[in-house]
């Protein structure tokens, strides 16, 4: 996610296991799919270097992941890892934010964890969910309107269009928004202050401002929405039910802010790679737009293949545990590495570092989580998708990346799977 930061006090993590060297992860992420390689011949389990110098395990194995995600001596709560509580991991780490995020769901467990995913899990049912439908098709169309309308523009010039900064930006985020009640105004604002937080180069300083920045305005939102209710999960992970415990204001805050981040960069990152994959293999492209592939099989091949979320961090081990032959010491920091999961032949059979919609194994990932922190939105993303992508090679069949493939860079930013942009030429 970041670069070394030249102010930040982080050194690499005291009391490191013996083995080999940890493979360094690339602040700049030039090499994602290179990088994947090496974790995967690691085996199961190995040790990691993020940036910042600190140094954690990592599970890579499917079935090694799976265990993980459900043991619970493995947790959330920062304050279980040695290097936080003795001093050698401070604010001043760039990755902090990903971790100390404040109190939701996302930060606890056990019983706690119930009572806050509960009211998201009521917020976001199936039936919300799939009533949002025809909304995200009306949005898709809009975009696509707008997408047809810059990109004749541009190319009128001979620049091709930002297919990212246009259509798989904006959809996911004024979907969420929706979702959530947040007044589109803020939209740009919001953009703005994620894309500073996410981004590897943004100085420390900046990125704590911004964590305040993003706090202030939910909470504003949160006091709103408390004196004029509407229909949205704000309000409906403010209001109690049945006369249970109502959450707190800082845990409403925690739980829109950790979803908003979630719910749009997800879906930017599924639908830009699927669009990449899809036109970097024509025969498999022909194949679902001829109907004898479902578009539901690309967006999970997508979601194995080129997961939204490399690296998830961090779980913390409250005694030793075993793990794929390897002990993770009470106090030591286990990072999920879903990308190479995604590519674990065990599971995926020996081509799994490729795309390939005609697999003839199930595609059976947990690139959305498994066990109790799965993740919630993941049915919205997958529908955002499913619609958004049929829709988009309906309007320019003849659509394609307008520079080679190894061309394209993601951002620098090791947890989340982004690109810096997308260009493409619509067609005629």
């Amino acid at each position: 996610m970041s670069c070394p930061v030249p102010h930040s006090t982080t050194a690499t993590t005291a009391g490191t296991p013996p083995g080999p060297a940890p493979i360094v992860l690339d602040p700049l992420v030039r090499d994602l799919h290179g990088e994947t390689r090496r974790l995967r011949a690691a085996g199961p389990m190995t040790r990691l270097e993020l940036p910042g110098g600190v140094t954690a395990w990592t599970v890579t194995g499917h079935a090694e992941a799976r265990q993980a995600l459900t043991d619970p001596r493995l947790v959330k709560d920062i304050n279980a890892w040695d290097a936080w509580r003795d001093g050698r991991v401070t604010r001043r780490w760039p990755l902090i934010g990903m971790i100390d995020a404040g109190r939701s769901m996302f930060t606890v467990d056990g019983a706690e964890h119930r009572r806050l995913r509960a009211k998201t899990a009521q917020a976001i049912t199936a039936r919300r969910v799939a009533a949002l439908r025809p909304a995200i098709e009306e949005i898709t169309d809009r975009l696509l309107d707008e997408l047809a309308a810059r990109g004749a523009e541009l190319a009128a010039e001979g620049r091709p269009v930002d297919l990212k900064a246009v259509f798989a930006l904006p959809l996911p985020m004024t979907v969420i928004s929706l979702l959530m009640g947040v007044d589109s105004a803020e939209h740009p604002r919001l953009h703005r202050l994620f894309k500073a937080f996410f981004n590897g180069l943004t100085p420390q300083d900046e990125r704590l401002a911004v964590i305040a920045e993003l706090d202030t305005i939910f909470a504003r939102m949160v006091e709103e929405k408390k004196a004029r209710p509407t229909d949205d999960l704000t309000c409906a992970l403010i209001e109690a039910e049945d006369g249970g415990e109502p959450l707190t204001d800082e845990e409403v805050v925690g739980n829109l802010k950790s979803m908003v981040a979630a719910g749009h960069e997800t879906t930017i990152s599924l639908i830009t790679h699927a669009v990449r994959a899809l036109c970097t293999h024509p025969d498999q492209r022909r194949l679902v737009r001829a109907g004898e592939v479902p578009w539901e099989t690309v967006v999970e091949e997508t979601l194995r293949w080129n997961t939204p979320t490399p690296h998830l961090l961090m779980r913390f081990a409250t005694e030793d545990v075993e793990l794929g032959g390897t002990v993770i010491a009470r106090g030591e920091g286990l990072v999920i590495s879903y990308h190479a999961i995604g590519w674990d032949e065990r599971q995926h059979g020996p081509t799994a570092d490729r795309f390939d919609v005609t697999r003839p194994t199930p595609i059976r990932h947990i690139t959305f989580g498994h066990g109790p922190h799965i993740c919630p939105g993941a049915a919205l993303a997958r529908l955002e998708a499913v619609i958004a992508l049929p829709a988009l090679f309906e309007r320019f069949p003849e659509l394609d990346l307008a520079v080679p493939d190894q061309e394209v860079r993601n951002l620098p930013i090791v947890t989340q799977n982004d690109l810096v942009e997308l260009p493409v030429w619509l067609g005629a």
